[in-house]
């Protein structure tokens, strides 16, 4: 059992590209490593875990709000606390909310709970070189994302000019006197110097645990007494940076070109849509960012696709109210509207 857990995050606005750079991670990471995957999403279905590309992978899903707020931070702390006594891998991938503030993960990970085993290593910001400067003068959570980063990938260069490339780093100089920047098309960047040539340095760098002192765990009831204690006295920065909730719609259709119909007609303040579409007996991944969509085949067999026809809309209240009206059309169903600590 490794003693010591390597954290990586990799946070980001909705639609920057974090799964894909996951993804990228996953394909490229050490065979003789275990690796752990922690993925939150902000809405009540998750999409991105069915678009990891590895069944076998160890994987933790939690939904319904950002993990460094109040909302579902519980969870966070308890599916750490999972992680730290049964799965014990060599490095954990968590890759955070588009909305999240992750300012707090380093003192998450230092909490007495999990006896020194998680050690941070880096925190990875993706940023959608297109949409960047509208999203940042719109949302706090982008400017906590930055803040608290230390390798930016500015990602979708190809659609976007070099002086809008060089506005982005500005802003991202303002935050940090020397930052490391990755200008990148699908989130590829070499990954040796983070994953790939550590095997030697995480070996010396693991402490070494005296036999016999690893402690029993917790009983349930020990558990939620500390996670109680715990939200009595951590208050300060465990509220949603941004007024955002999620809207849950199922397609009823017999012919895609409906969905194309509502995408051409959406408001570019919904931030992000996304969900798989059955057409004709053909899987389709439907992805929303900001005014821009796209409908491509998907390759995912059938059978691991949970939520067939389902999209998940993400916006400010004003704009996921203003969805209410598609379903005049008859191929919409609501399925449900969340917003996170109501």
């Amino acid at each position: 059992m490794s003693e010591t857990t390597y954290v990586y995050l990799i946070t980001g606005f909705l639609g920057s590209g974090k799964t894909t750079f996951l993804n990228r991670i996953i394909d490229r990471f050490p065979k003789n490593k275990k690796l752990m995957i922690l993925m939150n999403e902000f809405g009540e279905i998750g999409v991105d875990g069915t678009l990891i590309e590895n069944d076998d992978l160890e994987m933790m899903e939690i939904s319904k709000g950002s993990i460094f707020c109040v909302c579902v931070k519980t969870d966070f702390i308890k599916g750490l606390y999972q992680i730290a006594q049964t799965v014990a891998p060599d490095v954990l991938i968590i890759e955070s909310t588009g909305v999240a503030n992750p300012s707090d993960l380093k003192r998450d990970l230092k909490l007495s709970l999990f006896k020194n085993r998680f050690q941070f290593r880096d925190q990875f910001c993706i940023i959608d070189a297109r949409n960047f400067m509208d999203a940042y003068e719109t949302y706090v959570a982008i400017e906590k994302q930055i803040a608290s980063s230390t390798c930016f990938l500015i990602n979708k260069v190809d659609l976007a000019t070099p002086e809008i490339i060089e506005n982005v780093m500005g802003v991202v100089r303002n935050f940090h006197p020397a930052p490391e920047f990755y200008e990148t098309t699908y989130a590829d960047i070499p990954l040796e110097k983070f994953f790939l040539d550590q095997s030697a340095a995480d070996e010396s760098g693991k402490a070494t645990l005296p036999a016999g002192s690893y402690e029993p765990s917790l009983t349930t009831e020990q558990l939620d007494r500390y996670l109680e204690d715990m939200m009595d006295t951590i208050t300060a920065e465990m509220t949603p940076p941004d007024c955002l909730m999620s809207a849950v719609y199922k397609w009823t259709g017999d012919d895609i070109k409906q969905v194309e119909a509502l995408a051409a007609r959406l408001p570019s303040s919904i931030i992000r849509s996304k969900g798989f579409l059955i057409d004709r007996g053909e899987n389709f991944l439907f992805s929303y960012v900001m005014g821009d969509w796209s409908i491509e085949k998907c390759e995912i067999p059938s059978e691991r696709i949970q939520h067939k026809n389902i999209l998940v809309f993400i916006g400010p209240p004003e704009s996921i109210a203003s969805l209410e009206g598609i379903e005049e059309g008859g191929n919409w169903i609501k399925v449900s509207t969340f917003k996170p600590m109501v």
